[in-house]
């Protein structure tokens, strides 16, 4: 087990009067105790809803066999939710909080204000063994790990194979082939999210990063809004206007486009994987006719670069007990329970060698184009300042429709560059 830093000695980053705002956030929440009855270590483990992760959580108490128990506290639905509260308890130094269930875009943020501990030694070595390298980067800040990824998640394109024979390799060709069978007086729509939240910043990462762009510069520190860049806001433009989005593009969110996909009315669709299990129960008709391929590129030849998702599991720095925080991290994010909640829960994996296992071969088909992207991925902007800079770029980025390229590009270099000069990380 890694030796842990004498947390006395830890002096956060936080602006002094940011924390002390935060403590009187706090002081309404009753924190959860993190000892137990007769000297048994309780773990509170601070995760997003999965709605099996309970047994999960169970059978690592089992392993344990009484060094500790793993208490699941259900993070809120909603993920700027789940940072709210985390950011403000952490800004507190609540000590109820053990192991965290991080979004990939919070790893940095949290790091650089020393709210979580480094994974060093034998604990880095076991999350860096076969776990793939996107995933991977998510999970650390500085050369340093910082977390173990426990699940990730990519887009994939869904199409109609009942409407189209094959699916389109690039972003122009999708639209041409849309734009044809509307002609046709078919199904047509190209169905994605274009509503103003982060939703509508992956969409564009994923076009920037296809197109060889960079938002920022190598070490996280500028803005850059290169000619790559430019060209994503040119195709986003070319997409948002040529016709083939559902009325409702701009105020698109996950749910809504799986739901418009699920009845009937889009051709294309450009969704996390989740949507394939709702189809199969809400539409089976519709799902026999439903095919999966690797989200378009911006150019014909060049495959797309498609950004990631996903959780990781960070432990506080004010953790009662941080050795057996990580033993309990590393149990839930475990190959066999990364292979449980990729079966029962549709989270694909980030060890790479699950995908190859015979038992996810049903609940799993499309897992060889999500393996494709994976090992290719796009990451977001890895910085400190993250949650800034999509609050920026997604107001500037909508409506997609109101684009113009250049200017836009400009005025994103402009406010990236300011949210960087401001790295605060409370709400």
């Amino acid at each position: 087990m890694m030796s842990v830093p004498d947390r006395t000695r830890r002096r956060p980053r936080v602006r002094a009067v940011a924390a002390a705002a935060a403590l009187t956030l706090v002081a309404p929440m009753a924190a959860c105790a993190s000892g137990g009855d007769g000297g048994t270590p309780t773990i509170n483990l601070y995760y997003p809803p999965e709605q099996n992760l309970q047994k999960v959580v169970d059978d690592c108490n089992a392993q344990a066999q009484g060094r500790y128990n793993i208490v699941y506290r259900v993070l809120p639905r909603q993920a700027d939710e789940q940072r709210v509260q985390m950011v403000r308890r952490l800004a507190a130094q609540d000590d109820g909080m053990d192991v965290l269930g991080l979004d990939v875009t919070w790893t940095q943020e949290f790091a650089s204000a020393d709210w979580i501990l480094e994974w060093t030694d034998a604990d880095r070595a076991d999350v860096e063994q076969g776990t793939l390298e996107g995933p991977l980067d998510t999970a650390r800040y500085e050369d340093k790990l910082y977390a173990a990824p426990k699940n990730t998640n990519v887009q994939l394109l869904w199409y109609r194979k009942d409407l189209v024979q094959e699916p389109p390799t690039t972003w122009d060709e999708m639209i041409k082939v849309a734009q044809d069978l509307k002609q046709q007086g078919k199904p047509y729509q190209v169905l994605t999210m274009g509503a103003q939240y982060e939703g509508l910043v992956v969409l564009y990462n994923t076009l920037a990063e296809s197109a060889g762009g960079r938002i920022l510069s190598e070490d996280g520190e500028q803005a850059v809004m290169d000619e790559g860049t430019v060209r994503a806001l040119e195709q986003l433009k070319a997409f948002a206007t040529s016709g083939v989005t559902s009325p409702s593009f701009s105020n698109a969110t996950e749910d809504p486009v799986r739901l418009e996909f699920q009845n009937g009315t889009g051709a294309f669709q450009v969704n996390w994987p989740f949507v394939y299990p709702a189809l199969q129960e809400a539409n089976p008709d519709l799902a026999k006719q439903v095919g999966w391929a690797r989200v378009p590129g911006i150019e014909e030849g060049t495959p797309s670069k498609v950004t990631i998702g996903g959780v990781n599991m960070a432990v506080s720095a004010y953790s009662k007990h941080p050795e057996e925080s990580f033993d309990a991290a590393k149990c839930i994010r475990n190959a066999e329970n990364q292979k449980f909640s990729a079966i029962n829960d549709g989270v694909p994996p980030t060890i790479e060698s699950i995908y190859s296992d015979p038992e996810m071969e049903e609940a799993y088909p499309m897992k060889e184009t999500i393996l494709e992207e994976l090992k290719e991925p796009a990451v977001r902007p890895l910085t400190p300042a993250y949650q800034s800079i999509s609050t920026v770029m997604s107001a500037i980025l909508s409506p997609p429709s109101a684009i113009d390229p250049q200017g836009t590009a400009d005025e994103l270099r402009s406010a990236i560059a300011d949210a960087l000069e401001s790295k605060g990380v409370l709400p």
